[in-house]
């Protein structure tokens, strides 16, 4: 605490020095990114912070929004402090790609691990039982074995502690530094320690064990951070069910240790979609209190118009109760609420907030047993009507009767000409309908009947690729 009150005095100094003073604000934000940046960057020691940033700061920014496909400045802007603030793994991020440098790693295949003690959050068969799982989540694609000591040094030793707990590495207390390991290695080598100050789960709820437990045994066996959002060896900690391994992940490991001839074929999760790709397509498009969110694979993007540079997250990381498929979403601001469809179900979020009573089945809107997903959706709030999009054909539900509007299903090609016979995804902005269908965008004019303009979908992103 004396510490960060001198660093403090001093940062101000320097600003009131300069002329025009930094703000309260603007001195913690700049702390925040030098303390971030020397940990996971490798930003020399010493006073940064002034009313002119120094150009190795400024560097060590632009290579941290880099690795975060964020808008590369060099600046502090907002995006790239909220990144710095998310919970996130203790490894520093400058690593050769997906290995640590010198390629170090295990020479024998059978690695012993201890438990040197427990976590009082979760009982001690659990906590047993989630780290083994979480091994073998990697001898499943390699031909390593784990072997469990309860005495002795074994290679990879596990503990639970706080704050200093004597690796001269210390954690920061609640919702930062979650974990940390040791590439392979004497000594330290492969240690790895999680936060007690975390609050342990093994559910979606807090921090799950399991989820954080494969990460940092990932470093113990010789990974560094990807730059992939949707592989688990991403730093910044998010949630997720199913098999945790992307094809990022896999091809790291199986780089150090070859793959695993007895075990059975693996389906890793998705590599995260590219908003700079030309042949993007989108599964869904919705608003949610004034952000866009738009749906492909197991991800999605937050679209705010205060930000530069969209958001890429897993679904399951925000919405843990949503399947990994989203097919068709909207939004009704009258209720405040977004509607998700995903096959025959359909659920209600109240802002991040599952509506009780869903999920529901989608043939409770009106739809014949025959509809099996719907593809798109959409409220006109000029109407009151929401209009769902099956194959060639679309429907349309009365929000104040809280029925299917008669004279429906109806053709797509007919009453939207231009746009083609089905549609991806739809969304609603003032006055203008923008229909996706594979790797095109269709600004519509609601009013007028009529195509504005076509474009790709990557301009929803404001994709500067």
């Amino acid at each position: 605490m004396e510490l960060t009150c001198i660093l403090l005095l001093l940062l101000a100094a320097v600003a009131l020095s300069s002329g025009m003073p930094l703000s309260s604000e603007e001195i913690d934000e700049r702390l925040l990114a030098e303390k971030y940046l020397r940990q996971f960057y490798h930003l020399p020691n010493g006073l940064q912070g002034s009313r002119k940033p120094s150009d190795s700061f400024q560097s060590k920014v632009r290579e941290m929004q880099e690795f975060f496909g964020l808008e590369v400045t060099g600046s502090l802007d907002g995006n790239t402090l909220e990144v710095m603030k998310q919970p996130r793994c203790g490894v520093s991020d400058v690593a050769e790609y997906n290995v640590f440098p010198r390629n170090l790693k295990w020479e024998n295949k059978e690695v012993t691990y201890r438990i040197v003690n427990y976590t009082p959050d979760l009982p001690k068969s659990a906590v047993d039982k989630v780290l083994q799982k979480a091994l073998n989540v990697w001898s499943g694609v390699t031909p390593l074995t784990f072997r469990r000591m309860t005495e002795g040094t074994a290679d990879i030793m596990i503990q639970f502690g706080n704050g200093e707990h004597g690796d001269f590495n210390p954690f920061d207390g609640p919702n930062g530094l979650l974990a940390h390991a040791y590439p392979p290695g004497r000594g330290l080598g492969g240690d790895t320690h999680f936060d007690e100050d975390e609050k342990w789960t093994i559910d979606s709820e807090e921090y799950n064990l399991f989820r954080v437990a494969v990460h940092e045994f990932g470093h113990a066996l010789g990974l560094a951070h990807s730059n992939d959002p949707g592989a688990l060896m991403f730093p910044i900690y998010s949630y997720s069910e199913g098999y945790p391994l992307s094809e990022d992940d896999v091809e790291g490991i199986q780089f150090l240790y070859g793959k695993n001839p007895d075990s059975r074929k693996v389906h890793p999760k998705p590599v995260a979609p590219n908003k700079c790709d030309p042949m993007l397509t989108f599964d869904a498009v919705t608003e949610l209190r004034g952000e866009t969110m738009v749906f492909k694979g197991r991800f999605y993007w937050r679209v705010h118009p205060n930000m530069a540079e969209p958001e890429l997250a897993l679904i399951k990381s925000t919405w843990p109760m949503l399947p990994n498929k989203v097919d068709a979403a909207f939004e009704n601001p009258h209720s405040d609420r977004v509607f998700i469809f995903s096959g025959i179900r359909m659920w209600a979020l109240s802002g991040y907030d599952l509506v009780e009573g869903y999920p529901k089945y989608i043939h409770k809107l009106g739809l014949p047993k025959t509809i099996r997903k719907v593809d798109a959706a959409v409220y006109i709030p000029d109407t009151g009507k929401t209009l769902l999009f099956t194959e060639e054909e679309y429907w349309s539900y009365d929000d104040n009767s809280g029925k299917m509007e008669s004279g429906y299903p109806r053709s797509i090609e007919s009453d939207f000409p231009g746009i083609g016979e089905e549609v991806d995804a739809v969304g609603y902005h003032y006055g203008y309908l923008n229909f996706f269908h594979k790797s095109l965008q269709f600004e519509y004019s609601y009013n007028s009947r009529k195509v504005i303009r076509v474009l790709r979908p990557n301009s929803l992103l404001n994709a500067v690729c």
